[in-house]
């Protein structure tokens, strides 16, 4: 199962309540003997983990198959297209707050062009204008900024994250611009909408991870960390993810390697 990123919207409630059990399991567990020092919640993150892979083989991916079999590629895109603009929103913020000045000023004439030539976003004008896109979250702001990723912890039907990115995802799911639609109907099928064009997208790779991982909560769990730490490194200079922590690094394997690499669109 290829799990939903941090900017997948939540009610407000239950973004709290996730950030309740994270901020709970790290002042009320400790690390299992002989564990990876990073996941000390290994054995509930495990339970998490086939549960989201249930409801992923349940709903998710029949759901998100049907959907690309019966819509055509052309919709599809322009689907993908609309969700990857709104995605820019805050991919803005983050580079504002990062101080990144030329890559704050590109994303925020993608934004301009996509919404206004390219029809809200359904026509992704801005690239074939050669205008970079980027992507940064809240999660990776904080980590470049100093603040340490604390354990792995694995979300309900949202996958792989951490202690920082699970607080810094409920900022953001706060602020998600789908939530300023006053209309229910209107909302929640964006909702449903963005949820299937992501998994959609990653039909293939997790495919993929079904037949190469022996262990996919392992490959999974070390993907995902290493992917965050060589964002947060690359974006302030060689700086540790770890915040000055001692959590050991995995050593690197050509499938962890291939698995942290963001998936083509």
């Amino acid at each position: 199962m290829k799990p939903l990123p941090l900017s997948f919207p939540l009610p407000r409630w239950l973004a709290s309540l996730l950030v309740l059990v994270a901020l709970a399991l790290v002042t009320g567990c400790a690390t299992r003997p002989g564990g990876d020092p990073r996941d000390p919640f290994e054995p509930l993150n495990r339970q998490v983990n086939k549960f989201n892979d249930a409801a992923d083989r349940v709903v998710l991916k029949p759901v998100a198959t049907g959907y690309v079999n019966v819509v055509p590629p052309i919709v599809r895109t322009g689907v993908n297209n609309f969700f990857s603009n709104i995605g820019d929103v805050w991919t803005f913020i983050n580079s504002v707050l990062q101080l990144k000045p030329q890559q704050s000023g590109e994303t925020l004439m993608r934004l301009a062009v996509n919404t206004t030539i390219g029809l809200g976003g359904i026509l992704d004008v801005a690239s074939e204008l050669g205008i970079e896109k980027y992507k940064e979250d809240f999660g990776l702001t904080l980590g470049r900024y100093g603040v340490p990723a604390g354990p792995y912890v694995v979300l309900p039907l949202l996958g792989p994250s951490t202690v920082r990115d699970t607080l810094a995802f409920s900022v953001e799911a706060s602020g998600d611009p789908i939530r300023g639609i006053n209309d229910n109907g209107t909302r929640n099928t964006l909702y449903v909408l963005r949820a299937v064009d992501l998994r959609a997208t990653y039909l293939t790779a997790g495919d993929v991870l079904d037949q190469i991982a022996l262990d996919k909560y392992t490959f999974t769990r070390d993907a995902y960390l290493a992917r965050r730490r060589s964002l947060i490194e690359a974006g302030k200079g060689g700086d540790d993810d770890t915040g000055g922590e001692d959590f050991s690094k995995p050593a690197a394997t050509p499938a962890s390697a291939a698995a942290s690499q963001p998936a083509a669109r």
